[in-house]
C-alpha cells in the first residue's frame, strides 16, 4: 500500500484525524518555517513506510488557525499523534526519521 503525506484543513480535521480508525500523526506546519521544510521529506517517507500502522498528515497553521488555536500550537513544526480522537503525544521541532519513530514507537 502506497500512502502519501496528505494535507488537512480546519474543515477536514475532524473527519481525517479525530474519527480516523488508526493513529494519525499531524504536523502543524507553515510555509515560512525552514525546519518544517527539512522535516517534509522525512514525513513523506514515514507516510509511505508506516501506512499500515498510522497515517501522517500536515496542517498549514496560517491557513487553518482554528485547529492550531484549539490545540495550543505555538511553535512550528509541532508533531501531534492522535489516537481515538485524542492527542497522545506532542513533539516540537524537526528530528531525524529514526528518532521520530523511536519517540512514537510505544504509541503506534
Amino acid at each position: 500500500m502506497t500512502a502519501e503525506l496528505r494535507t488537512v484543513t480546519d474543515r477536514s480535521f475532524e473527519q481525517e484525524v479525530l474519527t480516523a480508525e488508526q493513529p494519525v500523526l499531524v504536523e502543524f506546519t507553515a510555509d515560512w518555517c525552514p525546519p518544517c521544510r527539512m522535516l517534509a521529506p522525512v514525513l513523506a517517507e514515514i507516510a509511505r513506510e508506516e501506512s499500515d500502522r498510522f497515517r501522517v498528515v500536515q496542517l498549514d497553521v496560517d491557513a487553518n488557525p482554528e485547529t492550531q488555536a484549539a490545540y495550543g500550537v505555538l511553535s512550528m513544526p509541532t508533531l501531534m499523534l492522535f489516537r481515538g480522537g485524542e492527542p497522545v503525544r506532542t513533539l516540537v521541532g524537526a528530528r531525524a526519521k529514526a528518532r521520530l519513530l523511536r519517540e512514537l514507537s510505544d504509541l503506534v
